[in-house]
């Protein structure tokens, strides 16, 4: 029985040119065989299997070129998506030589020498660099980690162990940047970062963590990294809404923010204007908001004065519908509170507070519940407390109108709290307000009852007018006249069928 076996086996040189050092890949090949060459195949992993790299049967001189050899027949690649099932042994026969070598690095010193470095980084790119498959949800509703299952890569075994190796190669003591650079270049780097779509959070993972130690490592991509994943965020925020990765893109820069030097550029300061704060809107906000609340926080804690644009922009992207999502913005805010200068809180307060009013009186009682649940922060309590004649006017009217109308009982418990904190506060203050909203209240009953009375004196001048029988008439007439053209119509509709 004929078989045909696609294998790629891409066997490296190294030239030298006058500039660098170019990695040279043959070309790739077919092998055609009948059953009885499967001893060709075997002779091409025999290595694999029977040659250990820390084997005392391998002299020192021999091991850069049996590990050489190694993360060349490494690149190898495997079906585990039509045919799950082809190929278990030699399938197996990689896993084990990629953890000898995950061993090997960890554990020894003086093995990354130069020439190692294209072989390492070309393993790396055969293995990993490919076309990620079609979203399996790409217009439906948004993912929830919580409930919905992520869609896992199915050669995971080998891609988990390619992984770990390059992060031990990363890690080294040995690891020489200034080597390494010729390789892990831009080119590299903006392949890297299309990886982070796949839907298989554990290769996300791995993927944050193998940027984060790029960045690190290597000073002279840092500004080209920032840059593509601006890009990234562009597309996703004013393009497609739809990004696997965005969160652990947020989580490395977080780490990127807290490192930033003072005072920060002013780069720095429009890539949170223009980037992060516009993630807001985007109807997934939920899949990464905890990050992007981060890295908003850690921007204020290193300027202060950044505190007036981002509040403001909060304000301006508020949910107006969306409820689950009006109580993140109320978790972010509370953090941002609890950073924020007392000069800084001034600028802010009066439209603040004017929008935890709204939160205080929306019938959700969770968007209720978690704006009350500012009074229970002493510091928000002492920032309320020395600019009480400002925020009290504009919290009462919410707060003693829903202490008897809001359906909630828990929240009449919230409002009685709040109210109490206020009187303790300041009494005075608290009872000049009471009387302002009763008067307000005996104005809006007086404007009301006016309303009402001009209302009825219009009716009885209409009565009084002769013409008013007539346009009655005619009116009757038209509603009639309509009643009866629309039962003909639904008549005909139903004959029709």
């Amino acid at each position: 029985m004929f078989i045909l076996f696609r294998h790629l086996l891409i066997n490296s040189k190294i030239r030298e040119t006058d500039s660098e050092i170019e990695v040279v890949s043959r070309a790739e090949f077919e092998i055609e065989f009948f059953p009885e060459y499967w001893t060709v195949l075997n002779v091409i992993f025999r290595s694999l299997m029977t040659l250990l790299l820390s084997s005392p049967d391998v002299s020192p001189a021999e091991q850069e070129k049996l590990f050489i050899q190694k993360l060349r027949q490494c690149c190898v690649l495997f079906d585990f998506v039509s045919d799950p099932l082809s190929d278990l042994k030699w399938k197996e026969v990689k896993r084990a030589a990629l953890s000898e070598m995950v061993e090997y690095i960890t554990h020894n010193r003086n093995v990354i020498t130069e020439p190692i470095y294209p072989e390492v980084v070309h393993m790396f790119a055969v293995n990993m660099f490919r076309t990620l498959p079609p979203s399996s949800n790409p217009t439906g509703a948004e993912f929830d980690p919580e409930e919905d299952e992520p869609t896992l890569e199915a050669a995971w075994p080998h891609l988990q162990l390619v992984y770990e190796f390059f992060l031990r190669f990363l890690e080294s003591p040995d690891f020489q940047p200034n080597v390494a650079k010729k390789y892990i270049d831009q080119k590299f780097v903006m392949q890297l970062l299309e990886l982070f779509d796949s839907e298989d959070p554990r290769e996300r993972d791995f993927l944050k963590t193998t940027l984060h130690r790029i960045y690190g490592k290597f000073l002279g991509l840092r500004a080209y990294i920032r840059k593509q994943i601006n890009n990234i965020f562009y597309r996703f925020i004013y393009e497609t809404e739809h990004h696997n990765g965005i969160a652990e893109l947020l989580e490395i820069l977080g780490s990127i923010i807290n490192g930033f030097a003072l005072p920060l550029k002013e780069e720095h300061k429009i890539f949170l204007l223009k980037v992060l704060l516009p993630l807001h809107k985007v109807k997934s906000l939920s899949v990464y908001h905890p990050q992007l609340a981060y890295c908003v926080v850690q921007f204020l804690e290193k300027d202060s004065t950044l505190t007036e644009p981002v509040v403001m922009a909060l304000l301006k992207y508020w949910p107006k519908t969306h409820s689950p999502k009006e109580v993140m913005f109320l978790n972010e805010l509370e953090e941002i509170l609890d950073v924020i200068e007392p000069s800084e809180f001034v600028k802010v307060m009066e439209p603040l507070f004017r929008q935890l009013a709204k939160c205080v009186s929306s019938p959700h009682f969770q968007v209720a519940e978690r704006a009350l649940y500012y009074w229970n922060n002493e510091y928000i309590m002492s920032l309320i407390s020395d600019n009480a004649a400002k925020i009290l006017p504009i919290m009462f009217p919410a707060l003693y109108r829903n202490s008897k109308t809001h359906w909630n009982k828990t929240i009449h418990g919230l409002i009685y709290n709040a109210l109490k904190l206020f009187m303790e506060m300041n009494q005075k203050l608290f009872d000049d307000c009471t009387q302002q909203f009763r008067a307000e209240k005996n104005k809006e009953r007086a404007k009301l009852k006016e309303r009402e009375e001009a209302w009825i004196k219009i009716e009885n001048l209409a009565k009084s007018n002769p013409q008013v029988r007539l346009l009655f008439y005619f009116s009757l007439e038209y509603v009639t006249l309509n009643r009866n053209l629309t039962k003909r119509i639904i008549i005909q509709f139903d004959c029709s069928l």
